[in-house]
């Protein structure tokens, strides 16, 4: 081995160190990843609500001119694709980088470095995206942009460009990402754990990967005839030259409508966890659960035109994906019911991962009824382009998919930090999240009734809509300072010492199983599972009341970190080797979309740094094909 890789060249020796910066930027560590991906979310959650704070601020008053027209267009085309595709999508990743493969009782997930490249694509991707703020203003034409305000005859600045070249850069990490977790999750699971027997949150992630592979290909080829149109003069969307504008609202939305699921159904999973802990029971309908996720899956493929009611495709068209969208609402309300049943009759701990849990459940159902109303075409008729459906969107995304990934983070901060969060400060949160939501969402359903509409960046007195946008307002502010809490909690604990056991929560599933924070190698010995929640059947038997009964274990339970301990003992676990070329390879990636952007504003320097993107791009590639295929000796 040291004399096959002594001859090969020193830039394609794998690095050593494990300290420092540096192993940050050539890990491979599938936990560190997910804290990347996690902190890169968190920071970019930030800036999302930077931005809804200052819309919010613009709408206070009537009348208001605290931006520009222009800069509202822009910020609330960007807070949304913010949100949406750099902190829910990649927070939901970084839970499954965490968790899933400690869930499955494995090593590592099967492709290391694809995981590390689908990181590094995602932050240039993200950077990428909001690069229009730099170079003349970012994308303005609503998250959706529909053709043809999108052209480059209504949007002739560079802000489309980036838009076009960022999402086709996060689509490469989301697909890059999944495949990895749809081969993790199949092939490398613990010895008897059969797929009944996974826990939901690695279901719900199978599920997702299965969507993002699957929904990626449909917004890449959108983005394909919309940028080809932009930079090639094509007319995929020019209706005078043939075109169709039509069709990309059908491509956008064949992807849009399983998106939605992607972003929620992490969270389902998560609150799947989170409810049998702290009920003290198990999860009721485990099979219901996991196949109402499966139909959520299948079903989110044939109601995408219920987003086109009013566009004028007939009334067989309208009457179908009427009857689909009162369809697709079974499944949920199946989930829904199930994890009312978890809590029915179980001994209820309210500690702040099972708040958010069930905020998660309350929040949602408002969503989910609002968004009934829209399967009615009549009903949605009136809704559309109105803050009721802004409303019914922040129901839904933020009540449900962002209480739930907060439930996640304060359910396993623990065991990947070693440091418990401050309880105190984790309900101050929680109360000022569940207040500043509804009092800034919650009239937003009135004011859109009322006929206000989306996108609109100040509005007359006259219209009746000047008290409910400033309590709107109000609650937006509400939410900032519950954020703001959240950061404070964050850092005070990060600060102090490892206090954290590896079992706080006296939990069901394998994770539990091992200190906290994980070894590098996670498992000391891959355990060997023997049922669904096997871990508590290791702390627990029945006893003769039917309760659950301590397994005695010289008079407490079971030691936790039975499979983690015993760093002596770990010469035969293979640890994949550090590499430097996934961040290389998404760095030239990101560089080359930045320069094919800018060529219509800057044709030589866009296409200089085009040049310089792929030959940085193409010298990663090479150096990974070439790289040892393992650690050096």
């Amino acid at each position: 081995m040291a004399t096959a890789t002594g001859a090969l060249p020193r830039f394609l020796h794998r690095p050593t160190t494990y300290n420092g910066i540096w192993s940050w930027v050539v890990t491979v560590d599938h936990k560190r990843i997910g804290v990347l991906y996690g902190a890169s979310a968190l920071i970019f959650f930030l800036l999302g609500g930077v931005e809804a704070l200052t819309i919010r601020t613009q709408l206070m008053r009537p009348g208001s001119t605290a931006v520009s027209p222009d800069v509202f267009s822009q910020l609330f085309t960007m807070h949304a694709l913010t949100m949406i595709f750099l902190a829910i999508m990649p927070l939901g990743v970084a839970f499954f980088n965490l968790v899933v493969p400690l869930q499955i009782g494995a090593r590592d997930v099967a492709f290391p470095r694809l995981n590390a490249l689908s990181y590094w694509v995602f932050l240039f991707g993200g950077v990428l995206l909001n690069a229009g703020w730099v170079f003349g203003g970012a994308a303005g034409d609503g998250w959706f942009a529909y053709a043809p305000i999108t052209t480059s005859t209504f949007s002739p600045g560079p802000g489309m460009n980036f838009y076009v070249l960022g999402l086709l850069t996060l689509g490469v990490s989301s697909v890059a990402g999944a495949l990895n977790f749809v081969v993790t999750i199949l092939n490398m699971r613990a010895p008897g754990m059969t797929l009944m027997r996974m826990p939901v949150f690695t279901w719900m992630a199978l599920v997702t990967s299965f969507l993002l592979i699957t929904a990626m290909p449909v917004i890449t080829i959108a983005l394909i005839e919309l940028g080809f149109d932009r930079f090639l003069g094509t007319n995929f969307f020019n209706s005078a030259a043939g075109g169709d504008p039509i069709l990309w609202q059908h491509l956008f939305w064949v992807f849009g409508h399983p998106e939605v699921y992607i972003l929620i159904l992490p969270a389902m999973g998560i609150v799947s966890e989170v409810l049998p802990t702290f009920s003290k029971k198990p999860l009721f309908g485990y099979p219901f659960v996991v196949f109402s996720g499966l139909f959520i899956g299948v079903m989110g493929w044939g109601v995408w035109s219920h987003h086109m009611f009013t566009v004028g495709l007939g009334a067989v068209a309208n009457a179908t994906f009427a009857i689909t969208t009162m369809l697709i609402a079974v499944p949920t309300g199946v989930k829904i019911f199930n994890w009312l049943g978890t809590l029915w009759g179980g001994s209820l701990e309210f500690k702040t991962p099972m708040l958010f849990a069930v905020g998660f459940i309350a929040l949602f159902i408002i969503g989910g009824l609002s968004g009934v109303s829209h399967a009615s075409p009549p009903s949605d008729a009136q809704q559309q382009d109105t803050y009721y459906i802004v409303a019914h969107i922040h129901y839904v995304l933020f009540g449900g998919a962002i209480f739930g990934l907060f439930a996640g983070i304060y359910y396993w901060f623990p065991k990947f930090s070693g440091r418990m969060l401050n309880e105190g400060l984790g309900k101050l949160h929680f109360a000022l999240m569940f207040f500043g939501m509804n009092v800034a969402f919650g009239p937003m359903h009135w004011l859109g009734l009322d006929g206000m509409p989306r996108r609109i960046y100040t509005y007359d007195t006259a219209m009746g809509w000047d008290f409910w946008n400033l309590v709107s307002s109000l609650g937006a502010y509400a939410l900032g300072i519950g954020t703001l809490v959240f950061i404070w909690n964050t850092v005070a604990t990060l600060r102090k010492p490892h206090d954290a056991p590896a079992d706080p929560w006296d939990g069901r599933t394998l994770e539990w199983a091992i200190p906290s924070p994980p070894p590098i190698y996670n498992f000391r010995e891959i355990p060997h599972v023997h049922a669904r929640d096997d871990f508590w059947h290791q702390k627990y038997t029945e006893g003769a009341d039917g309760r659950a009964v301590p397994v005695p274990r010289g008079g407490a339970h079971q030691p936790a970190a039975q499979y983690g301990q015993g760093h002596e003992d770990t010469h035969g676990i293979h640890i994949p080797g550090l590499s430097y070329f996934p961040f290389i390879t998404a760095l030239g990636l990101g560089t080359a979309g930045a320069g094919i952007a800018l060529q219509q504003t800057a044709s030589l320097a866009g296409v200089i740094v085009m040049a310089v993107g792929l030959l940085v791009l193409f010298f990663g590639a090479y150096g990974w094909a070439f790289e040892p295929a393992g650690p050096e000796e």
